[in-house]
């Protein structure tokens, strides 16, 4: 009688972790998380893009699918149609950091959306963070650093849990069935 228990709480959990495996290695939407530091600005966004639409380039880039960003104590939400060359960008392309670390960096350039009469310009490409002159595009004014982080998948996460309560639940059942015999 203790077997059959054991048993199903150990197939529950393998097979919510081999959805996760099969889950991963096929084709899906990732999301990322990055932050803008510089001098003058800081600012945080989500952006996702489905990696089978990378295309087959010697720098392979994939389109963005979603994008939100705003910077810290500013209301304004730059979206991927902020791009100034919206609908052939913003783009998300595969590179390594200087660390050796491979990530995801995006390929975003927007205006000034705050203040609409301004000459400022921003622009995100990997790593790199700038702050620039419409009217004088070689002119840089800040540079700064993006950093980017992989948001997960909440399903992974649900599975386990979900695999642990029952467990749980199956364990508190055997051991009042234990006390009822006694």
């Amino acid at each position: 009688m203790k077997l059959v228990p054991n048993l199903l709480v150990a197939a529950t959990i393998a097979l919510s972790f081999a959805s996760v495996d099969v889950k991963s290695a096929s084709a899906a939407i990732l999301n990322y998380a990055f932050t803008v530091d510089s001098p003058l600005t800081k600012g945080n966004g989500f952006f996702s893009f489905d990696d089978s639409t990378f295309s087959n380039d010697y720098n392979p880039e994939a389109p963005i699918k979603s994008l939100s960003f705003n910077f810290d104590g500013d209301s304004t939400i730059y979206t991927k149609q902020d791009d100034a060359n919206y609908s052939d960008f913003p783009l998300v392309f595969k590179t390594t950091s200087l660390t050796g670390q491979t990530y995801f960096g995006l390929d975003y350039q927007f205006n000034d959306k705050a203040d609409p009469s301004s000459s400022i310009s921003y622009e995100i490409i990997g790593e790199d963070f700038t702050i620039y002159s419409k009217t004088s595009p070689n002119a840089e004014l800040i540079s700064g650093t993006v950093s980017y982080r992989q948001v997960p998948e909440p399903t992974p996460l649900v599975g386990v849990l979900f695999a642990c309560s029952l467990g749980s639940m199956m364990k508190r059942k055997v051991a009042s069935m234990k006390k009822i015999k006694i």
